[in-house]
């Protein structure tokens, strides 16, 4: 499967969780270390209050702090051609190349065009501005900061791996975006991740559950977390058996 080729249903049914659950099935499959493949916590979203988004990553790299070399700057038009070769929905992803950022990567005008040209987001290591216009918009970002202005501000590469939040995210990357973090989908397993997610959901309502009981103790505790430990096994045990995941996966987590 090219990393593309996620249905509009799968999607959707990932976009009904949010970022934990998505990261916890991913981890099933044992794909990758489980300390990789999400943002870390210096990349925080600017409108908590907004539902996760699922799209497609078109990705870009900019600067502020001085003027682009004359005849080399890259253009919004050249940008929004670039993230129409990709399926849509989209999210662009920025790489501030200056550190601290020096000025707003994005604001109202520039996120009333992804918006669009069918994004569901941003996300960038920079700044933010114009945020009461931006959030009207009910455009989802995800920024480090926020700064008034925008200052020398023009990209510098379209459609490169770029590097936010301790992640590299490669042009048409997967990702899955909320409240709680920013984290890539193997597009190779989206569809199962987006069918275990209900699974693992119903696991770990067996402790919260338990946790709601008039006479739970530690040892009605203990039983309940080796019933969702118990699920987790037998949920790697099927996914090894459809050749899944890896003989030697990561350690399976139950929190």
């Amino acid at each position: 499967m090219r990393k593309h080729e996620v249905s509009a249903e799968v999607i959707e049914a990932l976009r009904r969780f949010d970022s934990p659950t998505i990261s916890n099935a991913i981890e099933l499959f044992g794909v990758r270390p489980r300390n990789r493949g999400y943002v870390d916590s210096t990349i925080r979203a600017l409108f908590p209050e907004m539902p996760p988004v699922v799209g497609f990553a078109s990705t870009a790299t900019f600067r502020a702090s001085k003027p682009g070399e004359e005849g080399k700057q890259v253009s919004l038009q050249a940008q929004v051609e670039a993230l129409l070769t990709l399926p849509a929905p989209r999210i662009v992803v920025f790489e501030d190349l200056d550190s601290p950022p020096a000025a707003a990567t994005f604001g109202e005008v520039m996120c009333s065009v992804y918006k669009r040209f069918g994004c569901i987001g941003l996300i960038t290591s920079g700044a933010g501005r114009d945020l009461d216009q931006v959030r009207t918009l009910g455009f989802a970002a995800f920024s480090s900061s926020v700064c008034v202005s925008h200052g020398y501000a023009h990209f510098e590469a379209l459609h490169v791996p770029v590097r936010v939040g301790g992640l590299t995210i490669r042009p048409g990357d997967l990702i899955h975006a909320d409240v709680n973090g920013i984290v890539v989908i193997p597009a190779d397993i989206a569809k199962e991740v987006a069918e275990l997610c209900p699974a693992y959901v119903d696991s770990e309502r067996i402790i919260l559950d338990y946790l709601k009981r008039a006479g739970a103790d530690v040892a009605g505790l203990e039983e309940s977390f080796h019933k969702h430990s118990a699920n987790l096994r037998a949920f790697t045990q099927n996914l090894e058996a459809r050749g899944r995941v890896p003989v030697a996966s990561p350690d399976k987590g139950f929190v």
